[in-house]
């Protein structure tokens, strides 16, 4: 028989009034991001939104993306740098829906932590505060779990969780792509939430960051948050026909190019189109990584693409550009079944 029949959740290492405390704390920031369709506040059993007005729709279809940060959280934890990894967050499940055209409307988040730190908590609530207003959806609500015993209490981990809408005739699946057509890149941030399990083999020694400019490389490029390209797409194509688009994550362009291309079709890529990346050059450059590996793994600069027919190819880039995105051609869809890197 237990001798600790007297220990308390508290004693055990999960302390709910901290907890309780904490959502009082984010409840201020998160409700800026609250359009008029939120319905309560936060730290009720359920999140409630108003989709009423999906009545305008002709025909609403809803999407949905989850998704996390994978192990750039290790990045953050390293330069105890907590206030960015939730655009990371963010972006990852907006610009999936995206690819579809949908409208991000509300998401929520799952931080699970060894310990609750309530400065570092908050730190990460204001990071995905920031990509909602970044994508322009509501922060609805989350959870927040403590995991003592199975988590180091410095550690934690986060998933996401975004609902979007968009008109189904308006919905953009790739159906309607063709050889011939012009594939449209929009420059990343960096390498965004992936391929982190090669960089920290790469840039850390025994799991412990680097000095001098090798730290600085870290701070200042590898770790920049994921670019949300919501409200500069949204705004593209309310007047203009875009046939096909991805988000450029895990597996990087061969395998994320094919998902939205029609059976049989490819496409070729003309690498100096892309304008240099200082990231991934350095990368490259240092580590003697092969071509055709490192497209496999990253974004190498295209954190989004866009397939369009050939003749509205420089509209589409100009009105791109003025909307804040750099925005190039560098690739056409071919008939040969795969991702031809040159």
């Amino acid at each position: 028989m237990s001798e600790n029949i007297n220990l308390s959740y508290k004693e055990a290492g999960v302390d709910t009034e901290k907890g309780q405390a904490f959502v009082q704390r984010i409840k201020k920031n998160v409700a800026t991001t609250h359009s008029k369709n939120v319905l309560g506040g936060l730290g009720g059993f359920a999140a409630c939104y108003d989709v009423s007005f999906l009545k305008s729709y002709q025909t609403p279809i809803l999407l949905s993306g989850t998704d996390g940060v994978g192990t750039k959280l290790e990045i953050a934890r390293l330069l105890d740098t907590h206030n960015t990894i939730g655009i990371d967050l963010v972006a990852m499940c907006v610009n999936d829906i995206l690819v579809n055209g949908g409208k991000p409307l509300f998401f929520q988040d799952y931080i699970a932590c060894g310990k609750l730190n309530v400065q570092k908590m908050e730190q990460i609530v204001s990071g995905i505060v920031d990509g909602c207003h970044q994508a322009d959806c509501s922060l609805v609500g989350g959870e927040t779990a403590e995991h003592p015993g199975t988590m180091g209490e410095d550690e934690y981990d986060l998933a996401g969780f975004v609902v979007g809408v968009v008109e189904k005739d308006k919905m953009i699946d790739g159906k309607t792509i063709l050889p011939g057509d012009k594939v449209i890149g929009l420059a990343s941030s960096g390498p965004h939430s992936n391929g982190f399990s090669l960089i920290r083999k790469l840039l850390l020694k025994d799991n412990r960051l680097p000095s001098g400019d090798d730290l600085t490389f870290i701070k200042d490029h590898v770790f920049k948050p994921t670019k949300i390209y919501v409200k500069s797409v949204l705004s593209l194509i309310e007047k203009h026909t875009i046939k096909g688009m991805v988000h450029i994550t895990g597996g990087g362009f061969h395998e994320n190019i094919p998902r939205v291309l029609p059976k049989g079709m490819g496409v070729k890529v003309e690498s100096s189109l892309i304008p240099e990346s200082y990231v991934f050059k350095k990368l490259e450059k240092d580590y003697q990584l092969a071509k055709d590996d490192m497209y496999s793994t990253f974004n190498m600069g295209v954190g989004y693409i866009l397939v369009v027919s050939p003749n509205t190819s420089e509209v589409v880039c100009s009105v791109l550009r003025e909307l804040g995105e750099n925005a190039f051609v560098f690739g056409e869809v071919t008939n040969s079944g795969k991702v031809d890197i040159r």
